[in-house]
């Protein structure tokens, strides 16, 4: 029997010279690694998959083999590792078992196809810490792993005495292997070319530690985001797809990186009522491009992304962010064989990053909190609110009343304002100085050696009803359209249109909804439903009924309409055939985080949860 040349013989020819920059060697196939890293686990897999080794080595202390495959055989589910710190025994030393490692992934993959798995560091001993830092991993999709290896290699970092002996164990151990077997060997990049070095000479056995207390250990779902190299939420799209042959071409971190800030912006409008805009989400992108460029990478992190989401947008906003990214549906909070802890990122790594989050920004005198204080109102289970909603009559929450109805007052003395600086005139200071100085006009015309004064002419007529316009929602999200009357002379009769309240129950009977706009005007009880009514058919949108309506039910000139753009000119004919006139104010004028507050609203089914709608609303 003979092998056809033309097919090559899958078996290395002992004779053939070895290509120095290659990274098979004999019988032995060198895989190098970034440790934690996806791109490395995805790499790795289509390896072991392509080539079928014999012989898996992977870069992990003996002496975890066994506590390492019962870690194993809990994924998805992610584990840690506990032991003592040779260095100081009142210490321990955290290892999270989690699918998008490497060296994780090659021993999941050896098992699979029935390969033979050797944990090739030596067993537990002061492993050398390499201060290292990688090019951005991302970078293998542009320039492939071989590139990025080489490019690696060319500047290798300083060795030690530690590095050495911490290299020739390892090539002890792996030239222990079978020599007629094809052997891949996965290991970290920076102890790469110290175990080839190792590898030409032969190596003694290295002194053996006495073997500690070893514990496996449950982490709790918070704290996953901390102690993990990858996020879950991008663990948990690695884990979904790693049974395919190519998962490489479905776990794409820009494309999970924006389904993640998507799904934080549901949870955003949903808990708050308010939503990103365009602008933020462009200029958190130029944000995270920004902060990746000054830590030498091509894609922000999770922290970084935190980060441009607090600083873009808000701090609730970063903390949905944030409790996205931590989101494994896989892990139990609670385990029967396992402890379950909740660890912080300072129990795990050296240098941790902090950024503090705060979803509400309470006033000073607020901060202090009682001991004994309750937590917010939960379910106790889910639907138990739904159950308690009556539905027969809806109210509104007497707090916010004040509020809307100060802001109302706010925006007609700025309405009036406008109007008078409208009507002021200038003119060069002879005998009276009028109204005032005005600065302005005054240094402009320097030159002259005058000073200007200002006079502001009175306004006839007051300003009565007001429109204001947060979205015109041409996607049609806003669909509860209400008309209620104000309950006392000095409470105006309102028509809004909303999200749906009853769909975000936040206590029994009690609904959180957001505002697309709203009519407020005095004096109340005169306002049929504006929905409805007939005469209102004319406009073309929500906005433009309301500021119909407004102009139909106000008993004072002047109306005032804020909106992102002015209303149709026909509505100034329309206005002036009513003898009124509108007012109109851009709503990016106003201030952004009082608009905020004033968009929530809460609708009640009853004036009964009145008394017990504090301990919900918040």
């Amino acid at each position: 029997m003979s092998l056809d040349p033309s097919q090559g013989d899958p078996r290395p020819d002992p004779r053939a010279p070895e290509d120095p920059a290659s990274l098979r060697r004999g019988n032995i196939t060198y895989f190098p690694v970034i440790p934690g890293r996806l791109e490395f686990a995805i790499e790795v897999r289509r390896a072991i998959l392509r080539g079928h080794p014999k012989i898996v080595a992977v870069e992990l202390p003996g002496a975890l083999e066994d506590v390492y495959l019962q870690a194993l055989a809990r994924l998805p589910e992610i584990s840690v590792i506990l032991y003592p710190d040779p260095q100081d025994d009142e210490r321990g030393i955290y290892v999270p078992v989690e699918p998008s490692d490497p060296f994780t992934e090659a021993v999941r993959t050896a098992l699979e196809i029935d390969a033979e798995v050797i944990f090739i560091e030596p067993d537990l001993g002061d492993r050398p810490h390499l201060p290292d830092t990688y090019p951005d991993p991302y970078s293998i999709r542009y320039i492939g792993l071989t590139k990025y290896i080489e490019a690696y290699r060319v500047y290798p970092q300083v060795r030690s005495e530690e590095i050495a002996a911490h290299a020739s164990g390892m090539a002890w151990k792996l030239q222990g292997a079978d020599p007629l077997a094809s052997v891949l060997a996965v290991v970290s990049l920076n102890l790469l070319d110290p175990l080839l070095d190792a590898m030409e000479l032969p190596q003694d056995a290295p002194s053996r530690a006495k073997p500690p207390e070893i514990r496996l250990l449950n982490p709790h779902p918070d704290c996953l985001a901390e102690i993990t190299i990858e996020y879950p939420y991008l663990q948990d799209r690695y884990e979904m797809f790693r049974a395919q042959m190519e998962p490489g071409e479905l776990v794409d971190r820009p494309k999970v990186q924006f389904d993640l800030l998507r799904e934080a912006e549901k949870e955003y409008s949903k808990n708050t009522g308010e939503k990103v805009e365009y602008w933020q989400r462009r200029m958190m992108a130029r944000f995270t491009r920004n902060l990746a460029s000054i830590n030498g990478d091509l894609l922000a992190g999770v922290f970084d992304l935190a980060v441009a989401a607090r600083s873009i947008v808000d701090d609730n906003y970063a903390y949905e962010v944030w409790q996205t990214a931590n989101r494994y549906p896989a892990q139990k909070s609670a385990s029967d064989l396992l402890e379950t802890v909740n660890l912080s990122g300072e129990e795990i790594w050296y240098n941790t990053k902090k950024l503090r989050l705060r979803r509400r920004l309470p006033r000073p005198k607020q901060r202090l909190v009682p001991r004994g204080l309750k937590q917010r109102k939960k379910e106790k289970f889910e639907g138990e609110w739904a159950r308690q909603t009556d539905g027969t009559a809806i109210c509104s929450y007497p707090p916010e009343d004040l509020m809307i109805e100060d802001y109302g007052r706010f925006l007609k003395r700025k309405a009036k304002s406008m109007l008078s600086e409208e009507r002021s005139r200038t003119e060069p200071f002879t005998t009276s100085i009028l109204d005032g100085i005005d600065l302005r006009e005054t240094i402009r015309n320097w030159h002259e050696a005058k000073i200007y004064v200002r006079q502001l002419d009175r306004i006839a007529g007051e300003v009565g009803a007001t429109v204001v316009i947060f979205d015109e929602d041409p996607d049609d999200r806003y669909q509860y359209l209400t008309t209620w009357l104000g309950e006392h002379q000095n409470e105006s009769d309102m028509a809004f249109y909303s999200t749906r309240p009853f769909e975000h129950l936040v206590g029994p009977g009690i609904g959180r909804a957001e505002y697309g706009g709203f009519l407020m005007a005095l004096p109340p009880r005169r306002m049929l439903d504006v929905w409805s009514d007939p005469d209102y058919d004319f406009a073309q949108n929500k906005p433009e009924r309301l500021l119909m309506a407004g102009l139909d039910y106000s008993q004072q000139r002047f109306v005032v309409y804020v909106a992102s753009k002015p209303p149709r000119s026909i509505f100034r004919s329309i206005a002036a055939h009513l003898n009124r006139r509108i007012i109109y104010i851009p709503i990016g004028a106003l201030n952004p985080a009082r608009l905020k507050k004033l968009r929530v609203v809460h609708v009640l089914d009853s004036y009964e949860r009145r008394d017990e709608a504090k301990g919900y609303i918040w």
